[in-house]
């Protein structure tokens, strides 16, 4: 694990955790509501209808419950990992949760703050699987007597303005991410079930529906306005696309036990999940990243390595550590911008979304 990163023992120090501010902690957001009330959906009505009956339907609302089995499992935990293997896999809860308590937060102030009968709808929908979610993960710390609250969570968490484009961009990408990643979680350990050490991921393959769902909504919402999907909008949708990957894999590659307990190399993980989340999102978005090209990986790399050295800089503390931090956040920079300005693959849109590659 990286130098900065907070030993977990306390329900405070779990909160901390939850509450910090770096560029790979996620973040909790606010939007322009005005703006977001005026988000037309019309020319997609047949569409967007059926996917507000699923939502309606609820077919994963018995999902997110705990049974017997898995309070006898998690007894097991304990005896089952070393300490520092349980520090990344808390340190994975915890940006779990804060990830899925940020999407309930912004889902449930929109639908608060506007009267779009359609956004409206979708936001308290989505909210309330968030809910769950979030909910879920914070049992399981509670089981490790590190519970967070919520409530106060969200008081006190920093929030960052983001226009209503940006939410789409991101948040579309951080669901597809999130089911390209749970979906591969959960097809190892069912390979491995002697991999599988404690009784959550059991629960990633129907969890996964909700995120892909959820980035399905996003998707109509940027086909019913395809301006978002073309000119000056491209160099958005290229910033986030490799935003999103570059901090899954410098986050990733800062708990290697964890992939490693479940049989997983960190580097084929991720771009196992970046190719998955590429296939998913050119059903969406007319260009996507060459992950999978040498310079693109020595990129995401280096930026590791950078992340890295800051870390021990920010540790060390003092003028010297906050030049080295400086210096190291250029570079750092430097290495984004060319990550950034590399080619990008271009292809046209299909007449349909909604599949899900059989992973």
């Amino acid at each position: 694990m990286t130098a900065d990163t907070i030993t977990i023992a306390s329900a405070d120090e779990a909160s901390r955790r939850a509450k910090t501010e770096s560029l790979l902690s996620p973040r909790f957001y606010t939007t322009d509501f005005k703006a977001m009330d005026r988000i037309d959906v019309s020319s997609l009505r047949a569409e967007w209808d059926a996917m507000l009956a699923e939502y309606e339907g609820d077919n994963n609302h018995d999902h997110f419950q705990r049974t017997p089995d898995f309070n006898t499992e998690v007894a097991q935990v304990f005896s089952k990992v070393s300490p520092e293997l349980r520090q990344e896999f808390l340190d994975f809860l915890i940006s779990s949760l804060t990830s899925e308590f940020s999407g309930c937060i912004l889902y449930n102030e929109i639908q608060k703050n506007i009267t779009n009968p359609d956004m409206k709808a979708l936001m308290r929908f989505m909210a309330r699987d968030e809910s769950r979610h979030a909910g879920f993960i914070n049992q399981s710390l509670k089981d490790f007597g590190l519970g967070i609250d919520l409530g106060d969570l969200k008081r006190t968490k920093a929030y960052t303005f983001f226009k209503p484009k940006y939410i789409f961009y991101a948040t579309y990408l951080s669901e597809k991410i999130g089911y390209a990643r749970y979906i591969t979680i959960f097809r190892q350990l069912e390979r491995h079930p002697d991999k599988r050490f404690h009784p959550i991921f059991r629960w990633f393959e129907r969890w996964c529906n909700d995120e892909f769902r959820h980035g399905e909504s996003f998707a109509l919402i940027m086909r019913a306005n395809p301006h978002l999907l073309r000119g000056g909008n491209l160099l958005w949708i290229r910033f986030f696309l490799l935003a999103v990957y570059a901090t899954m894999y410098v986050r990733d590659h800062t708990r290697p036990m964890l992939h490693q307990a479940m049989g997983l190399d960190s580097d084929e993980y991720d771009y196992t999940v970046f190719r998955i989340t590429t296939e998913i999102s050119k059903q969406v978005f007319p260009i996507s990243l060459d992950t999978d090209h040498p310079a693109f990986r020595a990129g995401l790399q280096r930026l590791f390595r950078l992340q890295t050295a800051m870390d021990a800089a920010r540790a060390r503390g003092g003028l010297v550590g906050r030049l080295r931090q400086a210096g190291l956040a250029v570079a750092g920079f430097a290495t984004f911008a060319r990550l950034y300005l590399r080619p990008v693959k271009r292809h046209d849109l299909p007449a349909q979304v909604r599949v899900a590659p059989a992973w």
